[in-house]
């Protein structure tokens, strides 16, 4: 099924999300390096994550959804009115207080929906809804190679400020992972 965009909308994520949120995470740990993880989480080893990310403020869960098949609309929160496609978040770049300023972007794209621009409708959303906030800089960190992550990042704005050579190991093997900077 071929989805019009207008069809797609974003909104705050809910806790009756994390189920399909667990699911398109784990694919991307099971399947690929761009997370670190190494193996599946089940959804009560994340609802903490999801709670760290509250409606306003500036670490932030925005999920893209379209109308289930079948169900016209849709207008549910992940329990059958709708499809999850995928998610942004921002949350925090490091700890200490001195950081409030700064956060942590990411996205993920449920395996069967990428390439119909998910990830830049997600951003969009998550960019303009921290528009508002006490925020100076967000980071992204990359695992390379990952060409359609660095043109998403570098559509939005960000630059690159360096890698972290062999920074992480998954898989048998030592990755690559590029920090970008975007001013906020």
């Amino acid at each position: 099924m071929t989805s019009k965009p207008t069809e797609v909308q974003v909104r705050p994520g809910v806790e009756a999300d994390l189920g399909v949120l667990t699911e398109i995470y784990n694919h991307y740990v099971r399947e690929t390096a761009i997370t670190f993880d190494t193996a599946p989480l089940a959804p009560r080893d994340r609802l903490s994550w999801l709670l760290s990310h509250p409606e306003d403020g500036p670490h932030r869960l925005m999920v893209a959804t379209e109308p289930a098949p079948g169900t016209g609309t849709g207008t549910g929160t992940g329990t059958g009115t709708e499809r999850i496609l995928g998610y942004a978040t921002s949350g925090p770049h490091r700890a200490r207080p001195a950081y409030a300023t700064s956060v942590e972007t990411s996205v993920y794209v449920a395996p069967d929906a990428g390439r119909r621009g998910i990830g830049t409708l997600l951003y969009d959303t998550l960019f303009k809804a921290l528009a508002d906030e006490d925020l100076h800089r967000a980071y992204a960190g990359i695992t390379q190679p990952n060409e359609a992550s660095v043109r998403l990042h570098t559509r939005f704005g960000f630059r690159h400020l360096g890698t972290f050579r062999e920074v992480g190991r998954k898989f048998g093997r030592y990755w690559d992972v590029a920090w970008y900077e975007k001013e906020l």
